[in-house]
């Protein structure tokens, strides 16, 4: 028999093009080295036109979830768009935290050299707890102590970077820690506080469902940190406006 006709044809190679998009991301931060934890932003790996992909390959991976839930999406009206948009709630909304990258921040110079307590809040927000994807609700407070090299925020700003911090798989304890380094670094004040306070549905939704338990979490920094009576000025002031 000629060798010629009865060999197979090497397989195509597999090209970049015909793998998931997923894994060319997840490639690209692993040559970098670069952690890729639930809660890091790795909006830097992801390509122009990539996210698109990503919706698409999260929507077909849901689909599967559902139909190993044995949930007929196919006859089931209020299910047959469900896995789509789980997908977009997910990549656009729940967790942009990730894919999107750091908002832009206005500084502006401490021109007066103020150099008292600044107190910013209650601000909503929206997390989810890693261990379960169940959602956390709940507000932040923000002291900053400003010294005449400080950069000064706009007020939404400071809503803007809770946000993108807070959208994110995450616990209550990491994310406060984060969003106060990420503050310190944008501002440069002597002080800087943070309290938060929330509610998580992994306890209220499931296990013990203890509705009524919350989680409060504060992070002092510099002159708070320093400072009893400052310390104690910042806690006092927003004892008595939850009062």
């Amino acid at each position: 028999m000629d060798d010629k006709t009865s060999a197979k044809p090497p397989p195509p190679a597999r090209g970049e093009d015909s793998m998931p998009v997923s894994r060319r991301i997840r490639e690209r931060l692993q040559k970098a080295r670069v952690r890729f934890h639930a809660n890091d932003n790795i909006a830097s790996f992801i390509e122009p036109g990539e996210m698109p992909k990503l919706l698409d390959e999260v929507e077909e991976k849901m689909q599967r979830v559902l139909e190993s839930l044995v949930i007929d999406t196919e006859s089931d009206h209020n299910t047959a768009g469900t896995a789509r948009r789980v997908a977009k709630m997910y990549l656009n909304e729940v967790f942009r935290g990730r894919y999107n990258p750091k908002p832009p921040v206005t500084e502006f110079p401490n021109v007066e050299r103020l150099n008292e307590l600044m107190i910013v809040g209650p601000i909503t927000v929206r997390s989810a707890c890693s261990h379960h994807l169940c959602p956390i609700i709940g507000r932040v407070w923000i002291g900053v102590m400003p010294n005449e090299h400080s950069n000064l925020i706009g007020l939404s700003k400071y809503a803007r970077l809770c946000d993108w911090v807070m959208s994110r798989p995450q616990i209550q304890e990491e994310a406060v820690t984060r969003l106060v380094d990420l503050l310190q670094a944008r501002m440069q004040p002597d002080g800087l506080a943070l309290v938060m306070e929330a509610d998580h549905f992994c306890m209220q939704w499931r296990g013990v469902k203890d509705t009524d338990s919350m989680m409060i979490n504060s992070v002092m920094r510099g002159s708070f940190l320093k400072d009893a009576n400052l310390r104690r000025e910042f806690l006092a002031l927003l004892q008595r406006k939850n009062a």
